[in-house]
């Protein structure tokens, strides 16, 4: 029920939210899955979740309320994290302490601890740097060969991102191609839908560049798609017929 995306080039970093949680026939159910924390001149720092909504929530709040240091007692949170690396490393110690709490509860339900995280951004004169955060606290980290992090229904979206997205594309470019990515998962996943939330920010400036709800019927949105649709139609009749005698 989720697809994010987050894209980190040498202009910045672009990240993108769905936000259906349930998508019964007569229940259809929308949380915000994009969080950004911004101390502008200092920090930007975005997370993106996926999975089980209850776990992400209990994790977002021990990020914001606090974990006690185990060394000095007193509480920790996300914003007083000095570097990205160390962001990341609290944001796994925040899922293992929700998986301590609940972990056994959900276990005994029948349902497993299902929860994944994109997190994204720069802190003073450290590196933009981007990680995806799994289930088990621990994490990769975006590379200049792999300029891009997926969670949630991520199949649909890859191929554009694949043939597309390098570490010297635009930020803008980077923008739309996420864009697409999301168009192509919505119509093939009706897990996935709107409202869009998206954050984008460039290198070293500390602030953040866009931040963006996208609604139905938003009129670039609507336009992408439309273009992107008629754009592929164009592409497959350019393409010659293959030649292996299945002319009449």
């Amino acid at each position: 029920m989720t697809y994010c995306v987050g894209i980190l080039v040498q202009d910045g970093i672009v990240m993108i939210a769905d936000t259906r949680t349930n998508a019964g026939l007569d229940n259809v159910a929308t949380f915000q899955k994009l969080h950004v924390f911004e101390t502008e001149g200092e920090r930007v720092v975005t997370l993106a979740t996926a999975g089980n909504l209850a776990i992400s929530q209990s994790v977002l709040s021990l990020l914001t309320e606090g974990l006690e240091d185990p060394e000095t007692g007193e509480k920790e949170t996300l914003d007083m994290m000095p570097s990205m690396f160390r962001s990341a490393q609290f944001v796994g110690r925040a899922i293992r302490e929700v998986y301590r709490i609940d972990g056994k509860a959900l276990k005994q339900q029948g349902s497993s601890f299902d929860v994944q995280m994109l997190l994204g951004g720069q802190i003073n004169s450290g590196k933009a740097r981007l990680f995806m955060i799994y289930s088990a606290g621990n994490f990769i980290e975006a590379t200049p060969e792999t300029p891009y992090l997926q969670i949630g229904e991520h199949k649909y979206g890859k191929p554009i991102l694949d043939r597309s997205v390098t570490e010297a594309t635009s930020l803008a470019d980077a923008l739309k191609l996420g864009l697409i990515s999301m168009d192509s998962t919505m119509r093939s996943n009706l897990g996935v839908g709107m409202p869009i939330d998206l954050m984008a920010y460039r290198r070293d400036r500390l602030k953040v560049a866009l931040q963006k709800r996208i609604e139905p019927g938003e009129p670039y949105f609507h336009d992408l798609r439309e273009r992107w649709s008629a754009a592929l139609r164009a592409a497959h009749v350019a393409i010659p017929s293959p030649p292996y005698g299945l002319d009449d």
